[in-house]
């Protein structure tokens, strides 16, 4: 149990720090689109979509390394002040119940919606725009894969408190997250 927890963490963990500078790269053209369009009149279609490209994959990719942090936004009235059991039960109930099925009705949702983008190579409708939208779409599978396999460890780690197997519980697998 705890070499899977360790293997998904590193995955998620990898990913998430090698994504993060996009978050930079994203800023840095957003700024000069904005510098070109507004002093220079000047547009320039690419790079204005892949400010999009961008985001959907900073966010998409990003949403496992996110739940490994732990800083993903919850209802604190309770889990704040919870004590670490009623935690980790909530994170267990919460990942079995809510987590693990929405990552498997969005892979189950979006299985033709990405293929069939796929099928015809889908691209931007500009004429001079990006022409990889299914490879933007394929990232939708990307986010449930990343966010589902955090959630297996979220409620391995879980489990393995309940059980007795540590003396403290997290549901980060990563210090800093938002909440403790």
């Amino acid at each position: 149990m705890e070499s899977a927890i360790r293997i998904i963490d590193a995955i998620n963990y990898a990913i998430g720090r090698g994504i993060m500078w996009l978050a930079v790269l994203l800023a840095i053209i957003q700024f000069s689109v904005v510098i070109l369009r507004y002093v220079f009149s000047i547009g320039f279609i690419p790079m204005q979509e892949s400010i999009w490209y961008m985001s959907g994959i900073l966010f998409m990719t990003g949403a496992g390394f996110t739940l490994l942090a732990d800083g993903h936004v919850r209802v604190d009235v309770i889990y704040r002040e919870a004590k670490p059991r009623t935690k980790a039960w909530v994170d267990l109930i919460g990942t079995l119940v809510f987590l693990l099925p929405v990552c498997i009705a969005t892979l189950w949702l979006s299985w033709s919606y990405v293929l069939n983008s796929w099928r015809v190579f889908e691209g931007s409708t500009e004429t001079s725009g990006i022409q990889g939208i299914f490879l933007l779409k394929t990232f939708i599978w990307v986010f449930a894969v990343l966010v589902g396999l955090q959630g297996v460890a979220l409620a391995l780690r879980a489990i393995r408190f309940l059980k007795g197997d540590t003396d403290t519980y997290s549901a980060a697998g990563i210090s800093g997250g938002a909440t403790g």
